[in-house]
């Protein structure tokens, strides 16, 4: 099993993070992410925590030894469920793939979190495992490279997301903030 974290803070207020959040997809940074689809929203009325589950539709570029070693395609679907919850400004969002679950597992958690009034502190974890008992070298290789892949992705989705929020709410009129 490999695991990945990264830290960042955002000068943004958790408010305007959480809002462009749901803007984040597309983005020229992260052209893998093709489809977003919501697939439930909800909010318990007792708390006021906002659930959503979302599976994300991307394409990876997948080594020509992977794909006939597992047969399949390029296309690879996310699991995403997030919590947002106001009266903490707490948002946490875990994902899972869905795509080649069978062979491995990726596991990832994020939390947005005020750092301050002005600031949003962004963490992002990962568990990446493959999943086969036997052929432990192609086990490696394959882990190997989703490690690798995981590790590019994020921090394409760290720039795309800066840029998102950068584009909503940075050298905007007194009108449209």
């Amino acid at each position: 099993m490999h695991f990945f974290s990264q830290n960042h803070t955002y000068d943004h207020p958790w408010s305007h993070v959480i809002i462009g959040m749901w803007h984040k997809y597309p983005n020229p940074h992260c052209t893998h992410v093709i489809t977003v689809d919501v697939v439930d929203r909800s909010v318990d009325p007792q708390t006021g925590v906002i659930r959503t589950e979302r599976i994300l539709g991307c394409k990876q570029k997948a080594p020509t030894w992977v794909v006939k070693l597992f047969g399949g395609s390029e296309d690879a679907f996310v699991r995403e469920i997030s919590f947002v919850d106001p009266s903490t400004q707490r948002a946490t969002i875990s994902s899972q793939n869905l795509s080649l679950s069978q062979f491995a597992s990726c596991f990832e958690q994020i939390s947005y979190t005020p750092a301050s009034a002005t600031q949003t502190s962004f963490v992002q974890t990962a568990e990446i495992q493959a999943r086969m008992n036997m052929w432990r070298t192609a086990a490696d290789k394959f882990e190997g490279w989703l490690v690798q892949r995981f590790e590019q992705n994020a921090h394409l989705g760290k720039v795309g997301f800066a840029d998102v929020l950068r584009t909503m709410w940075e050298n905007k009129s007194p009108q449209n903030a």
